[in-house]
């Protein structure tokens, strides 16, 4: 399967976005939830009626008995001061953040992907104050929210842009473990010709297994198994399951890095030119899998 067909899996579960630049390109970015960008807005609120306050303070003591007029027009002045220059301003120097966003791990992003600029921050703002919070009191802002597929309020639609997660939660992985059974097969691997990003794309894929749909997981260790048996040899043992094949080749791989570079080593350190490699014990070779074209079937 190629890189695009495996996005598109994991598009399947929710978790990645499907923002396309202008070459084409698909970025796998984390849409922003309503609840995450509801909190970042309050903070932003926060922040904003803290600063309107001491602009009130300020003219008091400053302009103390202006007449009404010219009060009406330093109060028009200053809300579109708080609500359209300063978010435009802030989003635009900063390529997307404001305070609450930088706090909840947000940012906003072109809808190819790419950086904010002052035209999109500019029709945001607009855009909030009046179409989705004037007008429909927020209402309008939510339920666009809801119903857009990437999450979008009125202002991101008419502004060509999406929010998207910044900050990710990550979890160690853990390592995997070879099966003492399949110890003597994977000691005659061949293991040159496996690239350290098809050994780190598995190493993904097993520590991301309980994220995933059953029907994605199984098929992407079936694509991903047959990559890797096409470069590894000997075949597996009949019957192996696709799991517990990547998980015995990248044991194995790790064994022999430990052993060659130290425990100091990462998991998959550069592989030094293969005159260098020691040979593996000489081990009887499994049988060929029970398939003519010697590839992983996902199961019927």
């Amino acid at each position: 399967m190629s890189r695009f067909g495996q996005r598109a899996r994991l598009r399947q579960t929710g978790r990645v976005s499907d923002l396309v630049t202008g070459e084409a390109v698909p970025l796998e970015l984390r849409l922003a939830k309503l609840p995450s960008r509801a909190l970042g807005l309050l903070l932003d609120a926060l922040v904003l009626a803290v600063v309107g306050f001491g602009l009130l303070y300020l003219l008091s003591q400053i302009a103390p008995g202006v007449d009404e007029a010219l009060a009406a027009a330093l109060i028009i002045g200053g809300t579109v001061f708080l609500l359209v220059v300063i978010p435009t301003t802030v989003e635009t120097l900063t390529r997307g953040k404001s305070v609450g966003k930088a706090a909840t791990g947000l940012r906003v992003v072109r809808d190819d992907g790419g950086p904010i600029r002052f035209r999109h921050a500019l029709v945001r703002a607009l855009a909030g104050v009046f179409a989705d919070f004037v007008l429909t009191l927020g209402v309008g802002a939510m339920v666009c929210s809801l119903l857009n597929s990437r999450g979008k309020r009125i202002g991101d639609v008419l502004a060509g842009t999406v929010v998207v997660r910044e900050r990710i939660p990550s979890t160690a992985a853990p390592l995997p473990v070879l099966d003492p059974r399949l110890a003597p097969w994977a000691a005659s691997l061949e293991l040159s010709r496996l690239p350290d990003r098809l050994a780190m794309a598995a190493r993904s894929l097993l520590a991301r297994a309980p994220q995933l749909a059953p029907e994605v997981r199984t098929r992407l260790a079936v694509d991903l198994a047959n990559e890797v048996s096409a470069l590894v040899s000997p075949p597996p043992p009949p019957g192996l399951p696709p799991w517990d094949y990547l998980a015995a080749v990248l044991a194995e791989r790790r064994r022999r890095d430990a052993l060659r570079y130290g425990p100091a080593a990462g998991p998959f350190p550069p592989q030094p030119p293969s005159s260098s490699t020691p040979p593996p014990p000489p081990v009887q070779p499994a049988q060929p899998p029970s398939r003519t074209d010697g590839g992983f079937a996902p199961p019927s």
